[in-house]
């Protein structure tokens, strides 16, 4: 049997990264009006409503700053969820079992979905935009980096956890929830995700249509 791993192990006999240079305080007193800025407007209007010239205009920097700084909306949102990731990432380190460390990969498994929905329900429009508003941009996020390899850790029981780890995530893209919510609702969209997990670990072999909640053999 595999040994499982955190993701903080797989990372450990990584090179450590060089420490950013520390920042000019005019350029953190721009970050910082930005932020704020895009915030606000986010929340006023949504992020789809809201362009990269009124988030310039509002925080009171020229639009070559913004662009250079954060590249895109993406790259605002993901900023705007830096904080909230990595309390979610901490606790899957360190925190208390079952999301932290301590308890069987599936009890694991299924505490990392229901904080992740959470997480996603309360930041939907937030993580949406960070995830579409570049082709591409999900999959180039360290945050998705980080999830996919925590959700492979805890998958090593089954033949190919890494391609797992991707299908499941799948299922909690910000496009996909915003999609399904209004038709599933979140108490029937969560027990449907966490029951997906559980059975990719409990019988990573083939498994009929009788196994999913409410529905029927063909």
């Amino acid at each position: 049997m595999r040994h499982e791993q955190d993701p903080s192990e797989l990372c450990s006999s990584a090179p450590m990264p060089v420490p950013p240079r520390k920042e000019r305080a005019d350029a953190a007193r721009n970050r910082a009006a930005i932020l704020e800025a895009a915030a606000r407007l986010f929340d006023e209007h949504g992020a789809d409503g809201t362009s990269m010239d009124q988030v310039a205009a509002a925080a009171g920097v020229g639009k070559g700053t913004l662009f250079r700084r954060f590249g895109d909306r993406s790259g605002l949102a993901t900023a705007l969820l830096t904080d909230c990731e990595q309390a979610l990432q901490g606790a899957i380190l360190h925190g208390p079992p079952p999301l932290g460390p301590g308890a069987p990969a599936c009890e694991r498994l299924v505490a990392f979905i229901d904080a992740y929905i959470d997480h996603l329900i309360q930041h939907l429009d937030l993580v949406r935009t960070s995830e579409t508003s570049t082709a591409g941009a999900r999959y180039r996020a360290q945050a998705y980096h980080f999830w996919h390899r925590h959700v492979t850790t805890l998958l090593n029981a089954v033949p190919d956890p890494q391609a797992a780890a991707h299908i499941l995530l799948a299922t909690l893209s910000a496009e996909h929830v915003t999609a399904l919510l209004p038709e599933l609702g979140e108490h029937r969209l969560r027990a449907c995700l966490t029951h997906q997990a559980r059975i990719t670990l409990h019988d990573p072999g083939k498994r009929t249509s009788s196994e999913v909640p409410g529905q029927q053999p063909a």
